[in-house]
């Protein structure tokens, strides 16, 4: 028998400590970067999980061959920690011995070791895998760890509870055709658009509810701002006054996780050329009054992407706020759940946020009565029957509330400014890509 001890746990490298040992013996684990011969000695450049560390081969000094040790070789390095300006976060490693613990079978078919990877987005997804390995890739989804984290944190801290919703649903919350089918079992199911019918549920139980959690949209776009997967990150909360309790909400919860990751991820930020926005508050208008900004037809229902850029112009320019709150949509275009406003049923207590020109998030006040839930789903057209089950929260009582959902990869993608929001995913799932 074999017991596991935990007081042997593998050391994850930290930056940190690796400063504090300047002068003293110190090893790491990394994957190797580069190598640049300098003659009577080397630069080999270690890719740690965060960072990418200099080291300095001298043949006199270490007692390994540099023989075989080339780019993607993952090594146990040993060496002296010593202070160096010109290296990359002041200091480097003088090797004193180094071990192959892996080598790879092909050389890399990207150049991960450039500062930017300078491919098409055809041959970065292809190679996904290689292409995360690049310095500048896989910052960025750093920086969307921190995102979530800071999310997260603001959420428990202001008494939200973490749920985990279905992801296999027996009926989309937006409706509509842009719902992916599948078979489930003997029954027809789809997978969830929205965790949307699962935060009112809970709502009822806890009070204020979040989620970080994929979403599927069945949309034939290939745009660069649309996925057909992404991460969502939602809220709801119980015993609001309007839509503007979720709208100061989230301008708090936005003001948090900006703070957090200019604390958190500096090394990341760096190396993105990313600047993050200070919020203090955020403005409003009416989707009307949107409309005139943008000298758009009245009659319209929504807002076309070229209008999005606009109005963050606007607003950039006379407010100097990067972000956006449009309000009181046309309660035609909202979701069924979205409450009418009470003085102009044409409109619907729903909000849009913009940052830096795009839809970043959609959210409002939900309706909480049953009866009033009812008689708009017959309105639009709905059968109530086909929602039993939602219907049910509405039946047995609910306090009024409202929350939103944000796109992960889209406040990333205008977070670091980058071009098209497959580089804020992952692995982007599109029309195209199933795969990697």
């Amino acid at each position: 028998m074999k017991y596991i001890n935990t007081q042997n746990l593998v050391e994850q490298f930290n930056i940190e400590n690796f400063k504090m040992a300047n002068g003293k013996d110190y090893k790491l684990f990394a994957c190797v970067h580069k190598v640049k011969d300098m003659g009577q000695f080397a630069f080999v450049m270690l890719r740690t999980g965060r960072y990418v560390i200099q080291s300095v081969y001298e043949p006199d000094n270490c007692t390994a061959k540099l023989d075989g040790i080339k780019e993607g070789c993952y090594v146990e390095a040993f060496g002296i920690v010593n202070e160096e300006p010109r290296a990359n976060y002041g200091f480097e490693l003088r090797l004193t011995d180094i071990k192959l613990l892996s080598v790879p079978a092909e050389e890399y078919p990207l150049h991960v070791s450039a500062r930017k990877l300078g491919c098409s987005m055809d041959a970065n997804l292809k190679y996904r895998s290689t292409a995360l390995r690049n310095p500048v890739e896989r910052a960025v989804f750093k920086i969307s760890e921190g995102v979530c984290e800071g999310f997260r944190q603001f959420m428990l801290k202001n008494g939200f509870t973490e749920i985990h919703s279905p992801k296999i649903v027996a009926a989309g919350a937006e409706g509509g055709a842009n719902i992916f089918r599948l078979k489930y079992f003997d029954r027809d199911a789809y997978l969830a658009q929205s965790p949307q019918f699962y935060k009112q549920t809970c709502v009822a139980v806890f009070d204020r509810v979040f989620e970080v959690g994929s979403v599927y949209r069945a949309e034939k776009h290939n745009s660069a701002r649309h996925l057909n997967e992404y991460i969502g990150l939602d809220f709801e909360m119980g015993y609001i006054n309007d839509m503007y309790d979720v709208m100061a909400m989230e301008t708090a919860m936005l003001k948090y996780v900006f703070e957090y990751i200019s604390k958190n991820y500096e090394n990341e930020l760096k190396i993105c050329g990313a600047k993050v926005p200070v919020i203090d508050q955020i403005p409003s208008v009416t989707f009307l009054e949107a409309i005139e900004i943008v000298g758009g037809n009245k009659n319209k229902h929504d807002l076309d992407p070229q209008d999005e850029v606009k109005l963050c112009e606007y607003f950039a320019k006379e407010k100097g706020s990067e972000f956006v709150f449009i309000t009181h949509f046309p309660a035609a275009k909202r979701p069924f759940y979205a409450m009418d406003n009470k003085e102009d049923p044409r409109t619907a207590e729903s909000f849009d946020l913009l940052f830096r020109g795009l839809e970043i998030t959609t959210g409002g006040q939900r309706i909480h009565n049953y009866d009033e839930q009812i008689a708009k789903m017959t309105k639009m057209g709905m059968n109530p029957e086909d929602f039993e089950s939602y219907l049910q929260i509405h039946k047995y009582g609910m306090p009024p509330h409202g929350g939103l959902g944000i796109g992960l990869e889209r406040i990333v993608m205008k977070l670091l400014n980058l071009s098209n929001i497959r580089q804020a995913s992952l692995f982007p799932r599109d029309i195209n890509h199933l795969d990697p």
